[in-house]
């Protein structure tokens, strides 16, 4: 832990160093996503389709995000669920940069994850592999992982094998793919622009979102999902999507470089 944590302020003071330069709102984001943002890009319409699927398990739901670091997107969800936490066994983060820790996150292992409506796991650091504890623990699991190869020691994400359904799953952009796009825009000095025009054509976008479901509520997540998107509004908007929309990853975007699902958050079920 020393050593990561070495590694930790090494990153921090880079980070100090590149918010100095004044750079454009949100790149920080995307550039340092351990202290800015997250590992994963998301929308409003990601929050707002967790959240229907939380209350789907139950009128009011628990809910746990699983490894939340700083709770970045744990804080947005908690504007449409209240009551929920998340667990982080890293306590060294917040001391290290002596951030505030919220009452909401607990610092515990994922060994000790009590029952639970729903889990959400936006991250499995490569190596590590806490799918049974999760599953154990809850009824609905909420999954996202980069296809580039954070998947656990087995390069597995999935959790089929412990009794869930695969109910729905869609396709964002990881925190990888925003930072490749915005380097080659901004901070690689003497890139050709037609250079510049060529890598944009071949953006792809690695991350996906699965929804499992033990198979006694699998139906009634299945339909929630469903209702929602009848009336999802891509209009309702974080400010931080702009970002997202500059680097060609907007709601809904057709990306010729995949072979398949190649509409961005296009939710698709099983």
């Amino acid at each position: 832990m020393p050593f990561a944590i070495q590694k930790l302020q090494s990153a921090h003071q880079a980070y100090r160093q590149f918010l100095a330069r004044g750079p454009p709102l949100h790149h920080a984001r995307y550039i340092f996503p351990f202290f800015a943002g997250s590992y994963f890009a998301y929308r409003k319409i990601d929050v707002l389709r967790v959240a229907a699927l939380a209350k789907s398990v139950a009128d009011n739901p628990s809910y746990v995000d699983v490894g939340c670091g700083y709770g970045d997107f744990l804080k947005k969800i908690r504007g449409y669920l209240p009551g929920a936490t998340g667990i982080e066994k890293e306590g060294g983060i917040f001391y290290a940069f002596q951030v505030a820790k919220p009452d909401y996150i607990d610092l515990t292992p994922v060994e000790s994850l009590t029952p639970v409506d729903v889990a959400f796991v936006g991250w499995m650091e490569p190596g590590q592999d806490f799918r049974r504890f999760v599953a154990k623990s809850a009824k609905c699991v909420i999954t996202t992982f980069d296809a580039g190869g954070q998947c656990g020691i087995n390069g597995g994400c999935e959790y089929d094998e412990f009794g869930f359904e695969r109910v729905a799953w869609w396709r964002t952009p990881s925190w990888i793919d925003i930072n490749a796009e915005l380097m080659n825009r901004y901070y690689t000095p003497g890139l050709d622009p037609a250079k510049k025009e060529q890598l944009a054509k071949l953006r792809t976008a690695h991350n996906f979102w699965y929804v499992y479901a033990k198979p006694e509520i699998a139906g009634r997540v299945k339909s929630a999902l469903q209702s929602w998107l009848e009336k999802e509004e891509p209009g309702q908007r974080f400010d931080f999507e702009d970002v997202l929309d500059e680097c060609g990853f907007r709601y809904m975007e057709e990306l010729p470089a995949l072979t398949n699902s190649k509409k961005l958050w296009e939710a698709r079920f099983d």
